[in-house]
């Protein structure tokens, strides 16, 4: 499989093509772009939190800790002193980059249903519902950063899948399945556990419409780029 400064590298590169294409297509504004841009490089290496010793995990539940801090100290502003806010902060700052961390590592297996385009789907739509409700932008947008984020997702798929086949002896590795696929055929389970959290996110995303209307508007630019 590729290794982290790959998928790093790739998602980026697919990212600025990305995030620079619909700014210039009119989709989004240039400061737009750069979120679109962050997304796509995170989605990227997202896949490999479930690995117990990639960087990848280290680096998601560090970014993760910064937002479930901020919420905290927003949330709990008014409920405690400055001083007990702060531990309280610090505490919340230690669950999520530790303590979150080590339980997600304990229960997950690399290149288990965490590489699976259900995966993706799951967290491209959390992502939409995300920004939705915290940042509140237009439909379209909030709908745009969570198909940035399982656009960077994929490309680590495609990537592994790629790395499954040896060229120079012309014969498929035994990786070779394990990476692209639709959910986990071994574990169907924890398949359908994870398909049901993606169903549940339904009442909390953006309106179809937008997403439709998104959709629409890409495919006719591509459409009128290629004739």
């Amino acid at each position: 499989m590729a290794n982290f400064r790959t998928h790093l590298s790739v998602a980026a590169a697919g990212g600025a093509v990305l995030a620079h294409g619909g700014w210039q297509a009119g989709l989004w504004s240039a400061l737009d772009s750069l979120p679109m841009l962050a997304l796509t490089t995170l989605g990227g290496i997202l896949p490999d939190i479930d690995s117990d010793s990639s960087k990848a995990i280290r680096l998601i539940f560090n970014l993760m800790a910064v937002p479930a801090v901020v919420a905290g100290a927003v949330m709990l502003q008014e409920r405690f002193s400055d001083g007990t806010l702060l531990l309280v902060c610090g505490a919340i700052y230690l669950a999520v980059r530790y303590v979150a961390g080590a339980i997600f590592a304990r229960f997950t297996v690399h290149r288990g249903l965490w590489h699976s385009l259900l995966a993706a789907a799951m967290c491209g739509l959390a992502t939409a519902a995300l920004s939705h409700h915290l940042f509140a932008p237009p439909d379209a947008m909030a709908w745009a950063h969570g198909g940035a984020l399982t656009f960077g997702f994929a490309i680590h798929l495609l990537l592994d899948e790629l790395y499954s086949v040896d060229l120079n002896g012309a014969r498929l590795k035994r990786s070779f399945g394990t990476a692209f696929k639709p959910f986990d055929w071994g574990d169907p389970g924890n398949s359908l556990a994870m398909l049901c959290v993606t169903l549940s996110l339904a009442p909390w995303l953006p309106s179809w419409d937008a997403l439709q209307g998104l959709v629409d508007q890409g495919v006719a630019l591509v459409s009128g780029r290629w004739r």
